[in-house]
């Protein structure tokens, strides 16, 4: 637990079956936005992705402007523009124009690109994408400043750029850098002071370098005399739960195994154990939950008890079940793990203990109270019997 409190919300990639209707599929992840925006979450952010079949958003600038239209409160995020695909100021504009749009219900997350196929396609040699993510960031964040901008690289050439508008959010919207096993994300993050995400929290590959990359980003930004701001710090993780571990169980098989077998045919890095159940070692390797919303409360408070101070848990969305099942997950989420965090029932279970711990004193004062009323009642009663009853006046004449 910490004093900062958790704000709750989705990383949402995201992961659709290459055999359902791609239209369909978009169609269920914005109204899931609405889902969440009437559940209480707070963010969802969304990916860029062009290959490898499953990730079918190419443009979170798109998606988030129709999904704003369609929520009220629910603040949502690029996660993440892969800047090394577009031009700096292009980047710039529509940021900020999206933020006139929302009035200031976007965030901008920056990453390299994650998927080497997206890059091969554009002709970019992967090993350039995080020196080159550096150069657009640092551009993009002098252009949300109002800068003027002339400058050429072996990339892209600006010459006298600016934003054409400044952002509706003042000075600009707020900005973050995805991390997972590389200290690109945490350099980026401490150079700037800006927020970061971590999207592999609860993996192997991205646990053990949570704090490693946590402490580079405080190390780099003490060394220009900023501070990071734990509150700014996303972990995302996976997980679905239900009333019961085994009716969790039960529905995660919907679509557990092709979600496995799509992580690893782009980047092999789950090696289930012959003869073990896939889900179930997932779980055992406490790379997500499938489970309980109690077993979602104790994978959060691994988390603090690793990492200490976050800001938000971003669950990975990933479709593990069909779309009811799904839905039932989120709204358990929000039911019983959220208010667990926020404290917000702490006064009404302490009333509650209070008036068990004196039960026999409000008891008795109850049964005091009916036994006073109703010897009130006994004793007016018998009053107005034993009163004299008023002398009328005679029939006829007046009375003076």
């Amino acid at each position: 637990m910490s004093s900062i409190p958790l704000r709750h919300g989705i990383f949402l990639p995201p992961f659709h079956p290459m055999d359902e209707n791609p239209a369909a599929c978009i169609d269920r992840d914005l109204e899931l936005m609405q889902w969440l925006d009437r559940l209480g979450f707070h963010e969802a952010w969304i990916g860029e992705h062009h290959s490898a079949g499953w990730e079918i958003i190419s443009s979170p600038e798109l998606f988030i402007a129709v999904a704003a239209e369609r929520t009220r409160s629910l603040r949502f995020g690029t996660g993440v523009i892969s800047l090394p695909y577009h031009n700096p100021l292009m980047v710039a504009n529509r940021i900020i124009q999206l933020d006139h749009h929302t009035r200031g219900r976007v965030m901008f997350g920056a990453g390299p690109g994650l998927l080497a196929s997206d890059a091969l396609m554009l002709g970019i040699d992967p090993s350039t994408q995080r020196d080159r993510m550096a150069e657009a960031l640092d551009v993009i964040l002098r252009l949300f400043r109002g800068e003027i901008v002339t400058e050429k690289t072996d990339w892209y050439t600006l010459v006298n750029a600016r934003a054409h508008i400044p952002p509706y959010t003042k000075p600009h919207p707020e900005v973050a850098v995805v991390s997972a096993v590389t200290p690109s994300g945490g350099r980026l993050a401490g150079r700037y002071g800006l927020s970061m995400i971590c999207v592999a929290a609860t993996n192997p590959f991205g646990f053990d370098a949570l704090g490693a990359n946590w402490q580079i980003a405080n190390e780099v930004a003490a060394e220009r005399g900023l501070a990071m701001d734990p509150a700014q710090l996303r972990l995302v993780g996976p997980l679905h739960i239900a009333a019961t571990r085994a009716e969790a169980y039960a529905n995660a098989r919907f679509g557990f195994e092709r979600y496995l077998n799509y992580l690893n045919n782009n980047q092999p890095r789950f090696k289930v154990p012959a003869g073990k159940d896939p889900a179930e070692w997932f779980v055992e390797s406490k790379f997500g939950v499938i489970g309980t919303p109690d077993d979602a409360i104790a994978m959060i408070e691994r988390l603090y008890a690793k990492q200490g101070a976050f800001g938000a848990f971003l669950h990975q969305a990933h479709n593990w079940a069909d779309w009811e099942q799904t839905k039932h997950s989120y709204e358990l989420y929000a039911r019983y793990v959220m208010p667990h965090f926020s404290g917000d029932n702490r006064a009404r279970i302490e009333s509650f203990d209070w008036c068990t711990e004196h039960l026999d004193e409000l008891a008795e004062k109850r049964s005091s109270a009916a036994r006073a009323m109703f010897d009130k009642h006994e004793a007016e009663q018998k009053a107005k019997q034993t009163a004299t009853p008023t002398a009328r006046p005679a029939k006829g004449k007046e009375a003076f």
